[in-house]
């Protein structure tokens, strides 16, 4: 699979440094994948929430942190969409949430 947004990963494991290691190693992960569909998905990685047919919320570092993605198994292409903390993560609709690209700094 290919991650589309890793710079996005990247300003994550700055801004949660606990978190760094483990995002690697999901990227990692899913880049040697090859997922064709969701249950596909759901046969590594058994913790993960599907949430639509495309939407996967994935617990990282101990399920202290929770990304969410849209994969596009057809293409294998994997979308980051949002991360963030356990608690933050309940304060959003993990169906609805959409990225929003930051400023340039």
């Amino acid at each position: 699979m290919r991650v589309v947004a890793v710079n996005t990963l990247r300003k994550f494991w700055q801004k949660y440094p606990s978190t760094e290691q483990s995002l690697k190693a999901w990227l990692q992960e899913v880049g040697h994948s090859n997922w064709e569909s969701p249950q596909a998905l759901k046969l590594h990685y058994r913790s993960a929430s599907i949430i639509t047919g495309k939407r996967v919320v994935f617990n990282i570092n101990g399920n202290n942190y929770r990304l969410i993605v849209d994969v596009e198994y057809r293409l294998s292409i994997v979308f980051i969409v949002w991360f963030g903390t356990h608690s933050e993560y309940d304060l959003i609709n993990s169906k609805t949430v959409t990225y929003v690209k930051a400023n340039k700094d």
